[in-house]
């Protein structure tokens, strides 16, 4: 037998590239553009930690005779050695510690509380009682600190945790009730209303199900106000009357001597050690903290 010859093959026309449109080549140039952009930004904000780190490392001589901007000539850790000597920075981080998670406990709790009062509980006024809290947003941290210290002597809590504590959670209170407010408002009510046939109390409604739901937005509330209480300086410098209780800010006044010479290697090793925690736990949260603005901005 006599194999059939394959018919030939018929070659596929192949289209010629396409010219590219006025429209690819504005949306090529605008993905440049916000390239460039977002690199700009990037390098912007990650630039002065670099040089943070890198000058802690450097010698007080190659620091103050050489070029401040340049590569170390010669690493050492006796900065750091030097910055735990000078000052009380373990002692300060520790107070800035507990300041800190004190702070974030009462406004995340009160916070959470308020909110599932005034958007899902619901009662007469809730409007109005949450445009006052909105309100609290605006009012400026300054015109508090007479007041209080009168108050805190007068109450005998000068120089305590609590007196720092009371006004960071009060001045962060109302950001933090607007934050819970606009994510329970993405919840569906048919949810409730299930629990509250089922013969849940407003109680029981909270423990089981806006809670478990408020896990992310908790984690957002606490990164934003972690930052500015870990770097508080106004209520601590007001408040706080000796070493003991001196936080980050306060505690790296020591490293200015004499006639006001500062030992800036030692301050920036201080520095770079006192911003490591934060840093820490900033890169362990920051996919839950994302995930909450993200789904917070989307009803469902």
């Amino acid at each position: 037998m006599t194999a059939l010859a394959a018919p030939p093959r018929t070659a596929v026309p192949v289209d010629p590239p396409r010219p590219a449109t006025p429209r690819h080549r504005k949306l090529h140039l605008h993905r440049r553009i916000t390239g460039v952009i977002v690199a700009l930004i990037v390098i912007v904000q990650v630039y002065p930690l670099a040089w943070l780190f890198i000058t802690s490392v450097r010698t007080e001589d190659d620091f103050a005779g050489g070029n401040p901007f340049a590569l170390p000539a010669q690493i050492t850790v006796d900065n750091y050695l030097r910055a735990f000597a000078t000052g009380n920075l373990g002692l300060n981080i520790l107070n800035s510690l507990i300041v800190t998670l004190g702070a974030i406990i009462v406004i995340v709790f009160l916070g959470m509380m308020g909110a599932y009062a005034l958007q899902v509980l619901g009662f007469r006024f809730s409007r109005f009682v949450r445009g006052l809290f909105l309100l609290g947003i605006i009012v400026p941290v300054q015109v508090a600190l007479v007041p209080l210290f009168v108050d805190y002597a007068a109450v005998n809590l000068l120089n305590t945790y609590q007196s720092i504590i009371i006004p960071l959670a009060g001045f962060a209170l109302p950001t933090s009730v607007y934050l819970f407010s606009s994510f329970y408002e993405y919840i569906p009510g048919e949810i409730y209303e299930a629990a509250s046939l089922d013969g849940a109390g407003p109680y029981r409604i909270f423990g089981r199900i806006t809670l478990p739901l408020s896990v992310n937005t908790m984690v957002t509330v606490a990164m934003v106000n972690s930052i500015f209480i870990w770097n508080d300086f106004i209520f601590a410098n007001t408040f706080v009357l000796t070493d003991d209780l001196k936080t980050i800010p306060l505690g790296l006044q020591n490293y200015i001597g004499a006639m006001g010479k500062v030992d800036w290697t030692a301050t920036f090793a201080a520095v770079c050690v006192s911003i490591t925690p934060l840093l820490l736990v900033f890169l362990v949260l920051n996919k839950a903290m994302t995930y909450s603005l993200a789904s917070g901005a989307t009803k469902g």
